[in-house]
């Protein structure tokens, strides 16, 4: 193998891998009411359904065309919300189950992988610092939103499918944490929300047999418009900016990711133990990075806390 075709193998995979990280955070970064107060006390089991389509983002010196992604996956979570000293609080466990099928030519020659396994599992803490005391769901109901502020820390630790001789995988073979901070205000029956964080990645020293692959920094800032239609029935105006993310292997370095999405989710409650949630999004600029179109559902169950 020639060494510009060696160089070529090693960004294809490099694209894929990253693509499958941007196809990750588009289904759970886009997420209005993340800020929202919730009576303390109660238990919630998600389980849902997500399917991804769509490009990679490569380096502009490798002769890669026709790249496509389909991705899709199943989820499972637990959420708790909690009383910290006074100050409304939530714990999430998310469990991913991905079945992913990639494509792409390089140099003319076409490259395919199917896969599927468990995703790297997310466990998310989050605090509402102001606006948000911690309240019974009989004090909820006299509470009124204004300005909510608050703070998150979300951990993903490398325990997803992964093969290092492989092109595409559905684990990363690193940890990645995350702190964001939010904002909302709530006007009658809409809220608006802003909220930005930036995700940290640890290194892979098992990247192609044993190469190394290092990630900066991931810069988001998301942001939402809710329109509450009933109790229980709302609609979203979903948007997402990220940029950073710039790969390096060997020493090799590839371009900054840059991406902006647009996205609707609608929450429709079935009764007061379970809701359904919609949603769906896609790129509106994609100057690297992944340009996909994604739709999922999600059923809630809650309990607890005086149901």
């Amino acid at each position: 193998m020639s060494v510009k075709r060696h160089f070529a193998s090693v960004w294809l995979i490099g694209a894929i891998a990253l693509v499958t990280l941007g196809f990750e955070a588009h289904a759970q970064d886009l997420e209005p009411r993340a800020y929202a107060n919730t009576p303390v006390g109660l238990n919630f089991l998600i389980g849902g359904y997500v399917y991804s389509k769509g490009t990679v983002g490569t380096d502009p010196s490798v002769p890669l065309t026709d790249t496509e992604v389909k991705l899709n996956s199943a989820v499972l979570a637990y959420v708790r919300t909690l009383d910290l000293w006074g100050r409304s609080g939530k714990i999430d466990l998310i469990i991913p189950y991905t079945w992913a099928d990639g494509s792409a030519k390089l140099a003319g020659q076409g490259r395919t992988r199917k896969v599927s396994g468990f995703n790297d599992p997310r466990l998310r803490f989050s605090m509402l610092l102001y606006g948000a005391p911690a309240l019974s769901l009989e004090d909820f109901r006299d509470y009124k939103p204004d300005v909510i502020i608050g703070t998150s820390f979300d951990l993903t630790p490398p325990l997803g499918q992964y093969d290092s001789d492989k092109l595409l995988n559905i684990g990363t073979n690193r940890w990645s944490f995350k702190p964001e901070v939010g904002i909302s205000k709530t006007l009658g029956p809409v809220t608006l929300e802003l909220a930005t964080g930036v995700r940290f990645y640890t290194d892979n020293n098992d990247f192609l047999d044993g190469r190394s692959l290092e990630v900066n920094p991931l810069y988001s800032v998301q942001a939402h418009l809710i329109y509450s239609i009933t109790p229980g029935i709302w609609l979203g105006l979903d948007g997402l900016y990220y940029t950073g993310g710039r790969g390096t292997i060997e020493g090799r370095k590839g371009e900054s990711l840059e991406d902006a999405r647009i996205g609707l989710t609608l929450a429709l409650p079935i009764n007061r133990y379970n809701s359904v949630k919609l949603y769906g999004s896609t790129d509106v600029y994609s100057k690297t990075g992944a340009d996909a179109d994604v739709l999922g559902i999600v059923w809630q169950f809650r309990w607890g806390g005086g149901l």
